[in-house]
């Protein structure tokens, strides 16, 4: 694949302004999901294995949330959902692990190409494991689509994170890349309407910095995300109608 072909999003802030398609999105992001349901009328979750990905775990595909202080369970997109989802929109989600890392191609069901693809690795830390969100990319084709970042890129994100909620990850974390003042700015508010909440600013500065910066390689804002709260936050959009 041609560097010049692709596009990297939103990760790589220099490309966002390539993008014809806003950063915005119309919908309503902090409205309360509809799908849930009364704890005490709650069945118990089936397991669905889809060709996507084979995952063992306790959490795999669980269908369900609990929100103890609401008395209720809270219905999330299972991984056969977001599939599903995603091929009413003519694409078809593949992931594929090596080890703890993993990646996701989103590809057309009509033509067969590759549309784009997110990457990153699961991290065992002191405090647990935690979904690491290293890049994502879309095709050049796809700037100018209605489906490039919040269709494509927002299916690659959804797979990513209820990926990493199925391999018992709390959080997930990435680093808005500040390559130069507005874009950056824009990338923060980007993802902050995505569900993710600035921790720290990376400014090259301090031992902590350093290993950042080799981690990420470059400079940015921090930021992380509760990933039950991102697949309550986003549930509508990939549960049946």
């Amino acid at each position: 694949m041609e560097i010049a072909k692709v596009v990297k999003i939103p990760l790589s802030s220099k490309q966002i302004q390539h993008s014809k398609t806003p950063l915005i999105h119309t919908r309503n992001l902090n409205s309360f999901p509809t799908h849930f349901k009364s704890k005490s009328n709650a069945q118990s979750p089936n397991v669905t294995t889809t060709n996507s990905s084979e995952i063992s775990g306790a959490r795999f595909d669980r269908k369900t949330l609990s929100r103890e202080a609401y008395g209720l369970e809270i219905e999330v997109p299972t991984m056969a959902e977001i599939v599903e989802s995603s091929r009413l929109q003519k694409l078809d989600l593949q992931l594929r692990r090596f080890g703890p890392f993993f990646r996701i191609t989103a590809k057309s069901l009509e033509s067969g190409r590759e549309l784009g693809r997110a990457e990153g690795v699961i991290r065992f830390w002191f405090g647990g494991k935690i979904l690491h969100m290293d890049s994502m990319k879309l095709e050049r084709e796809t700037i100018g689509m209605n489906k490039s970042i919040f269709g494509i890129g927002l299916f690659l994100g959804a797979m990513a994170i209820r990926f990493g909620f199925d391999c018992g990850c709390a959080k997930a974390e990435l680093l808005a890349i500040n390559d130069t003042l507005l874009y950056h700015s824009k990338l923060v508010r980007f993802y902050t309407r995505l569900g993710f909440e600035q921790v720290y600013e990376v400014k090259g500065g301090s031992l902590r910095d350093l290993g950042d910066m080799l981690v990420w390689g470059g400079v940015g804002t921090r930021m992380d995300a509760n990933l039950e709260d991102l697949m309550i936050k986003w549930c509508s959009r990939f549960k049946p109608k």
